[in-house]
């Protein structure tokens, strides 16, 4: 099937990769102009775009969909349009521009988590089997008939970015399902049933974790999950961040030898580790942290250097 491909990040490269695998024609992509990255601000393409340029396959850099966009896909007479994260909406005329139109891998188990994080909002909420699912685009907010789904269990504490790694690799399975279902029945698709949520986008201030406010551990770990890597998980300790890389439940030895009177928010070291305690009597450990102004260390280290005490709000 001749299709135009959009998306952007490094988790939408397997699903291009699986359709040209296939031995479909992609003859055409369509991503997020180049963004400055790293400490220099470098210029870069995106993960989508270089996965482009390696397979030889013409690309358009386009943060806002509109009529070149419009017309550059027109030109290549697509019979499908695949979208998977390109990080815009696509409206029409450009969306009923292709034959059987566009179709969209998004990674919930929709009309669940609707939305741009719908991994990130799943995992803190504290769900641990997170669904893919390939669905027609429509103008309404991704509410279009369900074509192919899919679903993955993941352990207590799986960042949001192990994830979705995890999940791109479901989900191109899901998708080139959903595409051979188009090839066999153009109209194929069922409506989507049950409640709806929305995974609203994640910002900085969503990756506060307030382990003095009285936070369960499990909510704590699965709020670490949802904001990491991005756009990152941290505690205060007065008045600084402290950035939490690597936060892990604790084994069976450390929580048998917990102070009974670890309070909640408060850093002490159980054996040779960090931990930090959480509402009920459980804790955290503090596998790797970053303070403010510093490198990224191993959490004993840090309380080392404050002679084993620290309290997080």
């Amino acid at each position: 099937m001749r299709i135009v491909f959009a998306g952007t990040p490094e988790f939408a490269v397997p699903s291009l990769r699986a359709l040209v695998d296939a031995g479909h024609d992609v003859v055409g992509v369509v991503t997020r102009e180049d963004a400055p990255l790293g400490r220099k601000r470098v210029l870069t393409p995106s993960p989508v775009a270089q996965a482009a340029a390696d397979l030889g396959i013409p690309t358009l850099k386009a943060n806002r969909l509109g009529t070149e966009a419009t017309d550059w896909v027109a030109e290549r007479a697509p019979e499908l349009g695949v979208i998977v994260a390109y990080g815009g909406l696509i409206r029409e005329p450009l969306l009923s521009g292709p034959k059987h139109g566009w179709i969209n891998l998004h990674f919930s188990d929709l009309p669940r988590w609707r939305g741009a994080a719908p991994v990130q909002r799943a995992l803190m909420a504290g769900e641990q089997e997170l669904g893919v699912t390939v669905f027609r685009l429509v103008a309404a907010l991704d509410a279009g008939d369900v074509l192919t789904r899919d679903s993955t269990e993941f352990t207590p504490g799986t960042s949001a970015g192990a994830a979705l790694t995890e999940l791109s690799a479901t989900g191109t399975a899901a998708l080139l399902r959903a595409v051979d279902m188009l090839a066999d029945d153009p109209d194929a698709g069922e409506p989507q049933v049950g409640e709806d949520t929305y995974a609203h986008k994640l910002s900085r201030e969503d990756g506060l974790i307030s382990f003095g406010a009285g936070t369960s551990a499990d909510a704590a770990l699965a709020h670490w999950s949802g904001v990491t890597p991005e756009p990152g998980a941290y505690a205060m300790l007065g008045d600084d961040p402290v950035k939490l890389t690597e936060l892990r439940p604790l084994d069976e030895r450390l929580a048998a030898d917990l102070p009974a009177d670890l309070a909640p928010g408060e850093v002490r070291f159980v054996g040779k580790r960090a931990v930090v305690g959480c509402a009920g009597a459980i804790g955290l450990e503090l596998a790797r942290v970053q303070p403010a102004g510093k490198p990224a260390m191993d959490g004993a280290a840090w309380l080392r250097g404050r002679d084993g005490k620290a309290d997080l709000a």
